[in-house]
């Protein structure tokens, strides 16, 4: 408010000390505008009402309040405050509509991609979503885990296409995923369950979205049980897992992956278990497409397994925040897709007692 008020002050002591024929309150009308781009309407028509008065008060100091120009200059005053005053009403109206938004997408985001449990039996997990649209918090890509009898099972996955749909499509996978990780005995058996949903839904809605018949989800779904120090992966179409093991890297390539969510009955899928050692200490690591075909200034795709080195090795945490960080670096703040991240390590056994 130091501006505005300034402003004033300026102005009219230079008109005051300056030649009768030399006007300046025309200008007194920056000091209301200015008020309008950072306060609201009361604010702003209280500044508007002092500005109004000086302009008076300063054509009863040249005794030219009673000219036409100087009622021209009041009248245009008046009129260009009532403006500013509509305008910063309005700006604040959308103002809070914007952050009410923003609180029902944060809580649709809550309620549907729950954070993961930061431990799951001998497991520590973190997580991190980065959104490509500046005002989104919700879209495509997703991430769940659920506790066993035996272990953990942990699914990411990355939705094809944007929009509403894409969220609805994220939405029923996740649903399906909480079901299925807890009451089928098999990883095959989950996955399956996951096909069968997405292809319903997708049947459901053929008529809906023109281009559904081409949606599908790529996942990645592993088990990781409690007894033995292994993982198991069944990759429908996703880029494949890191697993970081004494600051060296290793992509766990499924050898027989299997096709994307949603099209298992146009290929008749036999979903195959592979399993890769998963040692206490190691830490896997999980991302969709947006992190991987994510472009630096040059064009070139972020090279995750040789970035990902540089991390100090201290807990999943900070493994998901450092990526964060280095990748939003390497793209200039600026992702042209969603980004999902989920880490997992395998803590040391404890000893008896």
């Amino acid at each position: 408010m130091a501006i505005p008020l300034a402003l004033i002050a300026a102005i009219t002591l230079a008109d005051v000390i300056t030649p009768r024929e030399i006007t300046l309150s025309p200008l007194l009308v920056t000091a209301p505008a200015i008020t309008a781009s950072f306060a609201g309407p009361w604010l702003t028509g209280l500044v508007s009402v002092v500005t109004i008065a000086d302009e008076v008060l300063l054509g009863l100091h040249s005794e030219m309040l009673a000219t036409r120009p100087m009622q021209t200059q009041l009248a245009a005053l008046v009129v260009v405050s009532a403006f500013l005053v509509i305008f910063s009403f309005v700006r604040d109206r959308h103002q809070e509509e914007l952050i009410r938004v923003r609180s029902v997408s944060e809580a649709a985001q809550r309620a549907l991609l729950r954070p993961l449990p930061a431990g799951l039996g001998p497991l520590r997990l973190a997580s991190v979503y980065l959104a490509a649209e500046e005002e989104a918090q919700i879209g495509g890509d997703l991430y769940a885990a659920a506790r066993t009898p035996t272990g953990a099972r942990v699914v990411i996955g990355d939705v094809r296409g944007k929009g509403l749909p894409s969220v609805s499509d994220a939405a029923l996978l996740l649903g399906a995923f909480r079901e299925a990780a807890r009451r089928h005995a098999t990883l095959p058996d989950v996955v399956l369950h996951l096909d069968e949903s997405v292809r319903a839904d997708l049947e459901e809605h053929a008529e809906e979205f023109a281009d559904a018949c081409e949606n599908f989800i790529t996942a990645a779904v592993l088990d990781i049980p409690d007894d033995r120090q292994v993982v198991e992966v069944i990759d429908c179409g996703h880029p494949p897992p890191l697993l970081l093991r004494d600051r060296q890297v290793m992509t766990l390539q499924v050898a027989q992956p299997a096709p994307p969510l949603g099209l298992g009955e146009l290929s008749q899928p036999g979903y195959h278990v592979q399993t890769f050692d998963f040692r206490a200490g190691d830490t896997l690591l999980l991302y969709t497409d947006g992190v991987i075909e994510a472009r630096g200034d040059a064009g070139v795709f972020y090279p995750l397994a040789e970035r990902v080195t540089a991390w100090p090795g201290d807990g999943p945490e900070t493994l998901v925040e450092h990526v964060r960080d280095d990748l939003l670096a390497y793209v200039g703040g600026r992702l042209g897709d969603d980004a999902a991240m989920v880490a997992i390590q395998r803590l040391p056994e404890r000893e008896p007692g």
